[in-house]
């Protein structure tokens, strides 16, 4: 069995998704509806999924919430909620007393798109993040590679609090450097509540160029030995990893790299840490 801790839906009647700009992105412009996710999910062995926000809206979660009671594979959601708000536990505990709230385990914010690279550690976001500890979820860190060390910052402030970091910390694929990458993701990693997604690596490199196992082997072999098997999650990223490559491709790749792996690390990677970081 396997669970996919990453994707996402819209359906851009309901709601615009602004960040999809540009010719380079033409190609995610479309809805994506559950019959989608079921559609690239066929053959592929995922019999579980992670449904994650795409914008900042106090909407989406409760819909996303929704589609969860109605989609069988969708078996846990990372929603969003405004950190820096006063109410910000009222607000979660809004969405987790919600009729369809059980599905909620983690809340993400889109820190890759603050300017403020120390944005994690500022006193009103490190409140909300106390108030997402105090509700039993996880934390999803979706940061750049300058802001991780205010991640490491954070993550140090709340030990008790499960960090989920998405796509590796978006590393430099596309110009095969390493550092400063590295080093921090070690840094990272070095803290025990850290929980990384082998996720949106195929997006990092050059679209233009068929996904290749070969061009990601150093990043992953990174992840690999700083986080190890027991704190890594496979995540397809579907359908943003359409700007690279299908659905199948980014399986068949997160395979290959993990194909060195014993039996037990493997399903691991694929299966037993998603259903215990989200409760599945």
């Amino acid at each position: 069995m396997t669970v996919d801790t990453h994707h996402h839906l819209w359906d851009l009647d309901v709601r615009d998704q602004p960040w999809i700009t540009g010719p380079e992105m033409e190609p995610l412009r479309r809805d994506f509806r559950p019959a989608d996710l079921q559609a690239a999910l066929r053959g592929t062995g995922v019999d579980a999924t992670v449904l994650v926000q795409t914008v900042s809206d106090p909407d989406e979660t409760p819909e996303m919430l929704v589609l969860a009671d109605s989609v069988d594979r969708i078996a846990a959601v990372v929603g969003w909620v405004d950190l820096t708000a006063r109410d910000v536990r009222e607000r979660i505990g809004g969405l987790q007393t919600h009729p369809s709230g059980r599905w909620l385990k983690g809340i993400r914010h889109q820190v890759e798109d603050e300017p403020d690279p120390d944005w994690l550690v500022r006193p009103d976001v490190l409140k909300g993040l106390a108030a997402v500890e105090d509700a039993g979820l996880v934390y999803e860190l979706l940061v750049r590679v300058d802001q991780l060390p205010a991640a490491i910052k954070a993550v140090g402030q709340f030990p008790q609090l499960t960090f989920v970091l998405d796509h590796c910390a978006k590393p430099p694929v596309a110009s095969g450097e390493l550092e400063p990458w590295a080093e921090r993701i070690r840094a990272l990693a070095a803290h025990p509540n850290v929980v990384c997604k082998l996720s949106g690596l195929v997006t990092e490199d050059d679209w233009s160029e068929q996904p290749d196992p070969v061009r990601l082997r150093p990043y992953v072999d990174v992840v690999l030995e700083a986080f190890g098997p027991r704190r890594l999650m496979f995540g397809s990223d579907w359908p943003v990893c359409l700007l690279a490559a299908e659905y199948g491709q980014v399986m068949d790749v997160a395979r290959q790299l993990a194909a060195d792996l014993d039996e037990r690390s493997r399903s691991a990677v694929f299966d037993a840490n998603a259903r215990e970081v989200y409760d599945i």
